[in-house]
């Protein structure tokens, strides 16, 4: 170690003696379903949530009902944040029609989903019907299958 390393050492054992670092929050995007009916409640949700701390955009599209925010945020509280503005909000459910195996199922299809869009279901089989097959004892009996069917016969 040279004596620029060790400087470079020291002083980052001095400076950080007392503070633990913070995790630096990723730049992510987060979607909102927000209910706006007028300019007004448009510039209300705006403003209320560019003035969260971290947040680089706003963009919203009110004819989808959705809004847009990026930048160094959590999701729960820019949707706390939205709420306070006494609309209702939720995390935007709906994802392209495209991604979802079967649209129009009653859990996916929504008549209130903006164009090209179905809303997002968890693609569990247990949440889907599941189809059994019914077998009857005595054909497997009697099969060529079954090594023990020259005894029974």
């Amino acid at each position: 170690m040279g004596v620029g390393g060790t400087l470079e050492y020291l002083s980052d054992l001095v400076n950080n003696s007392g503070y633990k670092h913070k995790k630096k929050k990723q730049l992510q995007t987060v979607e909102l379903k927000v209910r706006m009916d007028c300019d007004g409640c448009e510039l209300k949700v705006k403003n209320a949530l560019s003035s969260l701390t971290g947040v680089k955009s706003v963009e919203i599209n009110r004819k989808q009902q959705k809004v847009t925010v990026t930048g160094y945020v959590e999701p729960n509280k820019v949707l706390k944040k939205a709420k306070s503005t006494g609309k209702r909000a939720e995390i935007w459910p709906y994802v392209p029609y495209s991604l979802v195996a079967q649209p129009y199922i009653a859990q996916a299809y929504d008549k209130k989903a903006p164009p090209g869009y179905v809303r997002n279901v968890d693609n569990n089989p247990s949440s889907t019907g599941t189809v059994t097959k019914y077998e009857d004892p005595y054909t497997t009996m009697f099969s060529d299958d079954n090594p023990n069917a020259c005894s029974i016969m």
